[in-house]
């Protein structure tokens, strides 16, 4: 029997998806920001049907009985409760679209529908689809001469119910696709109206069928099972494993349908004949009115950009002040660690560091591990010039990135080409971790400077996700990081390190270490937490275990929350917030205990089975007493948001934290921060809290972010 204070995983994260949904329905956020958050909801749902739903069937298919170890859900009960609450949160994401297109409406850019056509306008698009579209389009008829066409993943078709004027007794299915070689939005002439390019195929779609009598239409889209997984034999093949990530991709997009989707008042018949054709449940075929897919709202953007009131105010990275300007950067940081936080300080100063390692004479090699890097990716660039430059480069990428790996595969080849010496994850482990190591030589002196991050080497998303990257000569973590390197390059994982925690297997053992620790403590114990989800069943027991011991236990959990706290005597010494807000939260800070016996950590890794055990992650100490303050001060400041901060309760629901404090947005306070202590303003209008005196004992107690100012 599953214990009181466990939810679901599949259904926790809807109800972050629902968070997000939560923002567009944000009379506070600009109204384009608002229609961005539908279009993030919308992508984010996808790719939980890809993943997660696509992974439920095949357990439903394969594993009927088996159950999840904390609800005990079998896969089909999971599956029907997804079905119920997506079907709940669609007429509200309905909503919320209509209503910001009606806000948007003021600005001179209006959705049309087809019963609001003038007769000059009806006359013009029905010539641009005659002249423009009608010679792309590609036909199929379901019949019994013809076979069923194959529906892509995410595309969107039109689908026709045909009736031939010959036969007026049958009916067959005519299929368009909408989405290949055809511009998304058609605007009219001179305006800001416009219509999607599914809905002008579906309004002149006589055209297409002449020989046949219309009698339904509907605009719908197929979602297939995305979870590809690598057969562990492929590993022993003597072929290339670039190849063979090439070929999963490939196969992602034919795999099983697990979701169908209908815009508007779709003919039933077709509803049934499509959903027959690709063997979809009913349960699993949806309706809604907003478009099927957001991309195109990039188009929208273009046209109202001058409109500076529909959107955030622009607000840039800044540069750290702990950072000298025209002094090396390993120089200073062989004299002190150094913390970066993104995206309130620019990454540039951390692409600095492998631009100078490049070219340093002493420099002798660099180590590094990638997961996801952008696409016009300066930290590539470093690398080629460093392996250019005769420096020893090891890269490891890890190609099963999701949804990044033909990215990956090419950055792979490129700096093979660059004298880069590049090799994979290991055979049954993702590599997760963030983990620069760069060695540098002075006759017999050895000198290392590591750099471990929270988040991805990727210049694009640090100035979208919070994260936190440290920078540090420190001896035992640079023995640690080669100790990583090592293993990682004859396919082994480390099994003990002294400062820094690395999974599988000195990760979750040492979390559970300090949390027993704090046990001890009772009551006058602390544990703080941030991570993007906690589904891990040994940590979560733990912590409920620290809860029954008196330990005051803060969790911020953007995403999955398997745990409920706040249950009578389990997890009442327990707080859970989520931050859903302009930026991803998406750095990792683990705090064990107060006082002089306080350990503050950054990682990698969240509080995920996959992470802990499935994975090589990597979480290292913030040894600087100053710099340790610092992440105990955001940790504090975020957690006392109660403008974008909802507390999760003892009845699994969310609901925003509103209280007698100030007003504080966390996000908006960092940025405000971070521009105040570069010389400048961001010009703003941000929340601030009140002034609070620096707390070093209590990492609870509300504090005052403090960067050092350093001087020559």
């Amino acid at each position: 029997m599953s214990k009181p204070f466990y939810d679901n995983r599949e259904l926790s994260w809807l109800k972050f998806n629902g968070r997000v949904l939560e923002e567009s329905e944000d009379e506070n956020t600009p109204l384009f920001e608002r229609l961005r958050f539908v279009q993030i909801f919308c992508s984010n749902l996808d790719e939980f049907f890809m993943i997660r739903v696509g992974s439920l069937h095949d357990k439903m298919l394969y594993d009927p009985k088996d159950r999840e170890n904390k609800t005990n859900m079998t896969a089909k009960e999971q599956l029907s409760e997804i079905a119920k609450r997506v079907k709940d949160m669609l007429p509200i994401k309905d909503e919320a679209y209509a209503d910001i297109m009606r806000g948007l409406s003021e600005y001179g850019v209006e959705h049309i529908s087809e019963n609001s056509l003038s007769p000059e306008e009806d006359a013009f698009l029905k010539a641009y689809f005659t002249r423009e579209v009608r010679p792309l389009l590609f036909t199929g008829v379901v019949d019994k001469k013809h076979p069923v066409p194959f529906l892509k993943n995410g595309e969107i078709y039109v689908g026709c119910k045909l009736k031939r004027k010959t036969d007026n007794a049958k009916t067959t299915i005519g299929i368009l696709p909408a989405s290949e070689n055809l511009p998304r939005i058609v605007f009219l002439p001179g305006t800001g109206k416009f219509i999607l390019i599914e809905e002008l195929i579906c309004r002149y779609a006589k055209q297409v069928w002449s020989n046949f009598e219309i009698v339904g239409k509907c605009i719908f889209r197929v979602t297939r099972n995305a979870d590809i997984e690598i057969d562990e034999g492929l590993f022993d093949q003597d072929v290339d494993f670039r190849d063979i990530m090439s070929k999963l991709v490939k196969k992602r997009r034919k795999l099983c349908p697990v979701r169908l989707e209908f815009q508007g008042s779709p003919d039933k018949d077709i509803v049934s004949s499509i959903a027959k054709i690709l063997a979809i449940n009913e349960e699993f075929v949806f309706k809604q009115f907003a478009p099927l897919s957001m991309g195109f709202i990039s188009n929208l953007e273009k046209r109202l950009e001058k409109k500076t009131e529909l959107f955030f105010r622009p607000l840039s990275p800044q540069k750290s002040p702990e950072i000298l300007p025209n002094v090396p950067l390993i120089e200073q940081i062989k004299q002190r660690d150094i913390l970066l936080n993104y995206p309130y300080e620019n990454i540039n100063q951390f692409i600095n560091l492998l631009e100078e390692a490049a070219v340093n004479p002493d420099v002798s090699s660099i180590k590094i591990t990638l997961y996801r890097v952008a696409r016009d990716s300066k930290i590539i660039n470093a690398l080629n010039k460093a392996a250019e430059n005769g420096k020893d480069v090891l890269a490891l990428v890890e190609l099963r990135a999701r949804f990044d790996e033909e990215n990956n595969i090419g950055w792979s080849k490129q700096l093979e080409e660059a004298g880069v010496t590049v090799i994979y994850g290991l055979e049954e482990l993702k590599v997760h971790s963030k983990l620069l190591l760069i060695t540098l030589r002075n006759g017999n002196d050895v000198c290392y400077i590591t750099q471990v991050g929270t988040g991805n080497y990727n210049e694009r998303t640090s100035k979208l996700y919070t994260d936190l990257t440290l920078m540090t000569s420190d001896r035992d973590i640079g023995s640690d990081a080669s100790v990583v390197f090592n293993a990682l390059m004859i396919g082994s994982t480390v099994e003990s390190t002294n400062r820094l925690l690395v999974a599988p297997k000195g990760l979750k053992s040492r979390l559970v270490e300090y949390i027993d620790n704090e046990i001890t403590y009772g009551k006058d114990g602390y544990i703080g937490i941030k991570i993007n989800s906690l589904t891990d069943k040994d940590l979560i027991e733990k912590i409920a275990e620290a809860s029954r011991a008196g330990v005051r236990v803060e969790l911020i959990v953007r995403g999955i929350c398997c745990l409920i706290p706040g249950v009578e005597g389990e997890t009442e010494n327990i707080r859970v917030i989520s931050i859903v807000g302009r930026f991803l939260e998406h750095s990792r800070i683990y705090i064990f205990g107060k006082d002089e016996r306080r350990r503050v950590y950054i990682s990698s890794a969240d509080f995920m089975t996959r992470n802990t055990e499935k994975r090589v992650e990597v979480a290292a100490p913030v040894l600087d007493k100053s710099l340790a303050a610092r992440v105990c001060a955001m940790f504090n400041t975020m957690f006392r948001d109660n403008i974008k901060a909802r507390e999760l309760g003892a009845d699994g629901q969310y609901r925003h934290v509103r209280n007698a404090e100030p007003p504080l947005n966390s996000q908006s306070f960092f940025y405000e921060e971070a521009y105040k202590a570069a010389g400048g303003t961001s010009d703003a209008p941000q929340v601030q809290p009140k002034a609070e005196a620096a707390a070093t004992a209590d990492p609870s107690a509300p504090v005052k972010v403090k960067i050092r100012k350093l001087k020559r």
